[in-house]
């Protein structure tokens, strides 16, 4: 309930929520017993929300917002897309959108959503000649969510956002819409912090800020399995396996070694005066270590709650496992109270316009207006400007805005 809790401290309150996982229903009930809690989102009509958020037929609503099933477009996992239960999750909460007429909408989700196809093919099932079809080609899901939200009437704005630049002590990038039944676009988040203190902001908050007043030796965590913490041993604050003595760089990841990239997660101790690398469910993963500056263990779970800006005092259900995952899930609390402030900014007219040149993320045309025109070559929707091979003494050819480069990236990542 990261997001949840962003948006309380703005002053917004929350009347009904919505989640599946048993635990996670333990901890919401457990921290707010006085809000509605539905199960499985393809069980309730929009009479149904309604009805258990306490609101009448023709009462407004303010802001519906949620975060999808993610991984169905993750990076990191199958992509089966709309082809996954999960995927099919989010056209259901677009519908849900679209029934009930909040005057906002917010989508979380990750990058990979960027350039997910509609339909994901295997590489397995790609022959050497292998060409996407249309329904395979990069950006096709975001796209087809955008035809659906316009459709309905709804302004969609969006960008991928690094928590980093909203006061989160972490280093976490995640797609964000805003949706308003105006069909006006909300801008984009107004940053608080920036990397190097750049437009008179204040730099990052780091690992130490975060973790200040917690006694290491005290909390709940996992282990790490001795043959690894024999490495542990050998690297400080800051180092990860590349710190190791070259010798010991095979023993230390066997066979992961001959892989590409650059392995960062490997035997990773976090940084103090770094913001924390990005939280996920489990930090004994191999692949994405989460350890402990100094102490030879990963970070506990009351440690995943302050780098997400939880309360000391915020309940977490389950067992050690259970509440990992449930931390790691999670929206950072602050980057859901700069979406809430982006919210009642429009709403009020008192909109904010960040910075001019910000980089909100590492990559560069994730807005929506560059996204969608490099996304609609892609899908063959538009064609690409011939290139000028000479060029008139007196007219000047006017440039066409594009980035190949992000076209490159969108379509390797959906190979």
């Amino acid at each position: 309930m990261g997001l949840d809790q962003g948006l309380e401290k703005v002053g917004i309150h929350v009347l009904l929520a919505c989640e599946i996982d048993k635990v996670c229903r333990r901890t919401i009930t457990a921290n707010r017993p006085e809000i509605g809690l539905l199960g499985d989102i393809w069980k309730y009509s929009a009479s149904d929300i309604r009805k258990a958020a306490g609101l009448k037929a023709k009462d407004e609503i303010d802001i519906i917002v949620g975060g999808p099933p993610c991984q169905a477009f993750s990076t990191a996992g199958a992509r089966r897309g709309f082809e996954d239960a999960r995927g099919n999750a989010f056209l259901r909460y677009i519908e849900l959108i679209l029934e009930l007429r909040p005057k906002y909408a917010v989508i979380e989700n990750v990058r990979g959503l960027l350039s997910a196809p509609m339909a994901h093919t295997p590489h397995a099932q790609r022959g050497e000649d292998w060409q996407p079809e249309a329904d395979a080609r990069a950006g096709g899901a975001l796209h087809h969510v955008l035809g659906l939200l316009r459709e309905g009437g709804y302004g969609v704005s969006f960008n991928l956002y690094n928590a980093a630049n909203f006061g989160v002590p972490q280093s976490r990038e995640r797609i964000i819409l805003i949706c308003s039944r105006d069909g006006d676009k909300v801008p984009h988040l107004t940053p608080t912090h920036s990397q190097n203190g750049s437009f008179d902001l204040p730099k990052w908050r780091t690992l130490r800020d975060a973790l200040a007043g917690l006694d290491p030796k005290a909390g709940d965590h996992a282990e790490f399995p001795e043959d690894r913490l024999r490495f542990y041993r050998l690297l400080s604050a800051g180092q990860y396996w590349k710190h190791l003595p070259e010798h010991l760089h095979r023993a230390a990841l066997g066979g992961s070694l001959d892989s590409g990239g650059g392995k960062t997660g490997f035997l990773r101790r976090l940084d103090w005066d770094k913001p924390s690398c990005t939280l996920v469910t489990s930090p004994t993963m191999p692949a994405t270590d989460i350890g402990h500056p100094e102490e030879d263990r990963p970070l506990s779970v009351q440690e995943y709650k302050r780098v997400q800006q939880f309360p000391d005092g915020w309940m977490v259900c389950g067992s050690v496992t259970d509440q990992y995952k449930q931390i790691g899930n999670a929206v950072p609390v602050g980057l859901g109270e700069a979406v809430g402030r982006g919210i009642l900014a429009h709403m009020t007219h008192k909109t904010e316009q960040a910075p001019a040149g910000f980089a909100f993320s590492r990559y560069k045309g994730t807005d929506e207006v560059t996204w969608e025109a490099n996304t609609r070559l892609v899908l063959g929707l538009d064609k690409k400007p011939a290139k000028t091979l000479t060029k008139s003494p007196t007219v000047r050819t006017p440039k066409v805005p594009r980035d190949d480069k992000q076209i490159a990236l969108f379509a390797l990542e959906a190979a």
